[in-house]
This record gives C-alpha cells, sequence and structure tokens, in this order.
C-alpha cells in the first residue's frame, strides 16, 4: 500500500505536472460542474469531471509542447517554478468556488422536472473521484510514453531520427487500439453478453405459463414458454386483460393479442420472423382491426407505458408482435450488434408486411410501427420506402429516436424554418410530425395525410440530442429559443459539453416525463392522434391519463 501511494503521489506531484496543462485542466474541471440535459447522480459527475480535467491537461501539455518546439520565449526556471504554485493556488480557489455552486446548477434541472433540491453534491466525493480518474488516465498516458519513447529508439537504428517519431508514435497508437479495443472491449462484451444471456434465461418467480391456448407460451402455442424469454415472458402476461379494461369503459372490450419471440425460439432471424408470422396467424391477430409491430430494446424491452394505453384506446381490439434481437442493454447492443438489431427488425416486418399486403385490403388490420430508443431506430431501418410506396402501412410511432438515426437527422436538418431543433415541424407536419410533453401532434397547421409518421420526444432527452459534433461546436438546439425542459444555465463549452452530453446519455437519470423516460400519458396523446381510436372525448380520455400516472 505505501509503494502505491508513493506511486500515485509522483503521478501527481506538482513539480511533474504541466503549469500549463493544469490551468486549462482547471478550467474544464470547474465547468463540467454547470448542467447540462439531466441530473447527474455523484459517480456520473466525478467521472465526467475527471474526464474533462484530463482532456484539458492533455490539451495544455500539446500547447505547450508546440509552443517549446517552436522556440518561442519561455520564463526562467526560478519564475517558472513561482508562477507554477501562483496557478495552483489560483485553481484551488477555483475549483472551490464551482464546486460549492454546483448543487445550484443541478437543482436548477430538478426544479425544470419536478424533482426534489439535491440534498448535496458531497464536493470532496466528486473532487476525489475525479483526482482517481485523472491520475489512472496520466498512468496510461506516462505507459504511452515510455512505449513510445522505446519503440522510437529501437526504429533510430535503422531510420532516420524524424521518421523513426512518426513511425513510432503510429506504432504506439495502434499497439494501445490493439489491447483496448481488440482485448479489453471484447472480452468485457463477451462477459457482458453471457450475463445478461442467463439473466435472460432466469424464471420469475410470480409468473406461470398462461392456460389460455391461444397465448403464447402455452402448451398449445407454437413458441414455448422457455423460449420466450424474461422479457417475452413478462410482455405476454402482464397487460391488461379484457376484463380490467371492460371495467373501466363501462363496455365490453376484448382480450388484447400480444405475440413474442425470444431470441432462442429459432437460430435466425428469418426463421424467428416466420416463427411470429404463424403465431400471430394462430391467435387470430390479423383478425383485429389494428395491429402494431413493435420494435424492442436492446434487451427485448417493450415499454408497459406505450403498449398498455393502445389496448385501452382501442378497447382490446388490437394485436401486437415482436421479436428480440440481443440480450445486451441497448447503448451496447448498438455498439456490438448493430447490424444484428437491423437484420432482426428487416426480417419480421417483411414477414409481416408480406402476408398482411397479400389479404384483402377491407378484411385486414390497420397496420402500425412502433420502437423505443434503439426499437426507433432499428423499426425505422426495418424497410425501405420504395418497396411499400405503393401499399403504405398506416403509419408509425417512434418514441425517444437516438442520435444515429438518418431518418430523424435528416428531418430534423431540412425542418421548415423558424422551428425549432428541439421540436421541429417538416413540410406543414403533412406525412412526419412531432410531439414532446407539452405539444401534441394535433397541434400542426398542415393536414396529415393517411401515410403518418410520428416522433415523441423531450428537449432533455440525452441519448436523441447527443452530438459528438458538440466536442468543437454548439449544437442548434442549444440556441434560444430553448426546449421549456432544459435548464436556462446551459452553456456550450468545447470539449467539456461534448463529455457532459456523454455523462447523460449513460446515466439518463430523469423522471417520467423528461430526458429518455417516456410517460405514460404522452403515449395515449401521441396513439391517439396517430390512431384516432374511435369514441374517446376528452373527459375519457382523462380519466386515462389520471389512471396510466397513478401506475406509472
Amino acid at each position: 500500500m505505501d509503494n502505491s501511494a508513493k506511486r500515485l503521489g509522483k503521478v501527481l506531484s506538482l513539480n511533474r505536472l504541466s503549469g500549463t496543462g493544469l490551468v486549462l485542466a482547471t478550467l474544464f474541471f470547474a465547468l463540467s460542474l454547470t448542467p447540462s440535459l439531466v441530473p447527474r447522480p455523484l459517480v456520473a459527475q466525478g467521472i465526467v469531471s475527471g474526464l474533462s480535467f484530463a482532456a484539458g491537461y492533455a490539451l495544455g501539455v500539446i500547447g505547450h509542447t508546440l509552443w517549446r518546439y517552436l522556440h518561442l520565449p519561455e520564463p526562467n526556471p526560478t519564475l517558472e517554478r513561482y508562477l507554477k504554485w501562483l496557478a495552483a493556488l489560483a485553481c484551488l480557489g477555483i475549483s472551490i468556488i464551482f464546486l460549492w455552486r454546483a448543487a445550484e446548477w443541478q437543482d436548477s434541472i430538478r426544479q425544470l422536472m419536478g424533482m426534489t433540491p439535491a440534498e448535496g453534491t458531497r464536493p470532496l466525493s466528486i473532487a476525489l473521484i475525479a483526482l482517481g480518474v485523472f491520475a489512472f488516465l496520466r498512468i496510461i498516458g506516462l505507459l504511452f510514453k515510455r512505449t513510445f519513447k522505446l519503440l522510437s529508439r529501437k526504429l533510430a537504428h535503422i531510420l532516420p531520427r524524424r521518421t523513426a517519431y512518426v513511425l513510432g508514435t503510429v506504432a504506439s497508437f495502434a499497439l494501445f487500439w490493439m489491447v483496448i479495443e481488440g482485448v479489453l472491449f471484447t472480452y468485457a462484451l463477451q462477459v457482458a453478453d453471457r450475463s445478461y444471456q442467463e439473466m435472460d434465461e432466469i424464471f420469475q418467480d410470480d409468473l406461470d405459463p398462461p392456460d389460455d391456448p391461444m397465448k403464447p407460451g402455452s402448451a398449445d402455442s407454437l413458441i414455448s414458454w422457455e423460449a420466450l424469454g424474461s422479457r417475452g415472458r413478462r410482455f405476454v402476461t402482464n397487460g391488461p386483460t379484457d376484463v380490467e379494461i371492460s371495467e373501466f369503459l363501462g363496455e365490453q372490450a376484448l382480450d388484447p393479442i400480444r405475440v413474442y419471440v425470444g431470441l432462442n425460439a429459432a437460430d435466425t432471424p428469418t426463421d424467428r420472423a416466420k416463427l411470429a408470422l404463424e403465431e400471430l396467424i394462430r391467435v387470430g391477430g390479423f383478425e383485429r382491426s389494428m395491429l402494431v409491430l413493435a420494435t424492442p430494446t436492446g434487451r427485448g424491452w417493450i415499454d408497459p407505458g406505450s403498449q398498455d394505453p393502445v389496448e385501452y384506446l382501442h378497447r382490446g381490439d388490437i394485436a401486437t408482435v415482436a421479436a428480440q434481437y440481443s440480450y445486451l442493454p441497448s447503448h451496447l447492443s448498438l455498439i456490438s450488434e448493430a447490424e444484428y438489431g437491423v437484420e432482426n427488425a428487416r426480417a419480421l416486418f417483411t414477414t409481416i408486411y408480406d402476408y398482411w399486403s397479400a389479404m384483402p385490403q377491407d378484411e385486414r388490420p390497420k397496420l402500425y410501427l412502433f420502437g423505443l430508443s434503439l426499437g426507433a431506430l432499428n423499426s425505422d431501418l426495418s424497410f425501405d420506402l420504395y418497396d411499400i410506396i405503393n401499399d403504405p402501412f398506416h403509419g408509425a410511432l417512434w418514441s425517444g429516436p437516438p442520435f444515429r438515426s438518418d431518418t430523424w437527422r435528416n428531418i430534423t436538418a431540412d425542418r421548415d424554418p423558424g422551428s425549432s431543433a428541439w421540436l421541429p415541424t417538416f413540410h406543414n407536419g403533412n406525412v412526419v410530425r412531432f410531439m414532446n410533453q407539452y405539444q401534441g401532434l394535433d397541434e400542426v397547421e398542415g393536414e396529415w395525410g393517411d401515410f403518418r409518421i410520428a416522433y415523441l420526444q423531450y428537449a432533455s432527452d440525452p441519448i436523441t440530442f447527443f452530438e459528438p459534433d458538440a466536442f468543437w461546436r454548439e449544437p442548434e438546439w442549444m440556441r434560444d429559443p430553448r426546449g421549456p425542459d432544459v435548464s436556462p444555465q446551459l452553456r456550450w463549452y468545447p470539449v467539456v459539453t461534448m463529455l457532459q452530453l456523454l455523462a447523460d446519455l449513460a446515466t439518463s437519470s430523469a423522471p417520467p416525463g423528461f430526458g429518455h423516460e417516456i410517460a405514460a400519458e404522452h403515449y395515449i396523446d401521441a396513439w391517439v392522434a396517430l390512431s384516432e381510436p374511435p369514441d374517446w372525448d376528452e373527459q375519457a380520455l382523462n380519466r386515462l391519463r389520471e389512471r396510466f400516472a397513478q401506475l406509472h
């Protein structure tokens, strides 16, 4: 322990640190404490502050190295030592002031989201976590430096000095990338995949296979109870029943149909899609007036707040079909299995659509697509517009679309003049419309056609509004007028803002109705405007909103 502490002390020794790097690092550290889109937990704040400190230090060292390389004037050693101590004191004072104000900045977000004020940001804990992150990254940097020097010296025996330095740098980067991406990252994903697969196979103690032969997972079903997977078992058994819907409405309702195919049900996406179609036909899904093709998130989850309300709205006269494509959470699935999710979504859409489009038009149900987060991205990529243009399905509801969605990004960039980036209007809303928690889909002047695409998004959603370009430029959604659920104290800072948004994306700690947590009552408004269920007045809709506000 003593040797480890001494090594850490040497790494963080003031005499060994760059004065220029320390000043810029402190500036970045201080700015990282300012608000972003959602409240940040303690550990997330400490990590983003440590990364910001390290980024500022690295830029300071690079700048000072370039200064020396150009042989520009520098202070003498004595003056430099005094300047370094003066800079250290100034940095300490700035850090204390910004740590003290951190709670106020976080509360500016919490207040917008109806949350109670934070009990405290524990500035000492944040500082210690940030220091630990910086120390770790500095050790990695020193190891890289030693590797570079070793390789450069070896190459200098057979090559010119400058060429040896260039090749040594390239070789060092290649070596570190191979270790991080090819070994550590791949191994971590394999461990995560195995862990989540084991969790998916665990049976819930509170769930039993259905007795109803028309339910997936029953003894008569084409999909076994085991093959549904953990998420699928909950999805097919925990939805509202015909009795519950009838009691709420005061009239007779149907039992909603839900079909789900787990990842273990078949070997390939095509086989799972065929199995889903066969099961959907068996239980009478195409005999309902509405059919929803739902694309789940990475782990196969379908938000009950999105599905339960639409089954009430259509009095149970609805069927939903979905297929799992991964065990991993959405952010890991997006990194490691992005193409697999798209392949699965396309197979399911093509199989269901081909059968649906072959039915007589007056006998087939209305067909809608749905997806949340990564599910929205894969649902968007599941079809080609040219393949359905002669016989389009009825619409799509995509909530919390991730920033990687090309369709969402292109529509937002090509929005009507005068509309905001966080709630755009596109071609007068004739085909595509946007809504949030304050404005519905009907508040657009244009006439919505028969083919409808709806985006449900919040201005405070980091998964939607994260931008890698925020590293060097201010995102459009930060400009005035700003989203009502975005802190007015949010400011753009080079490098730091991108790291803050990255932390927001990873944690997304917001209550329902903000950030990436879509509220059930907003799904109600979206489904009403999109699918126009009959015989619902505002009073009945308010009753339904209140019901789901209490349940979720």
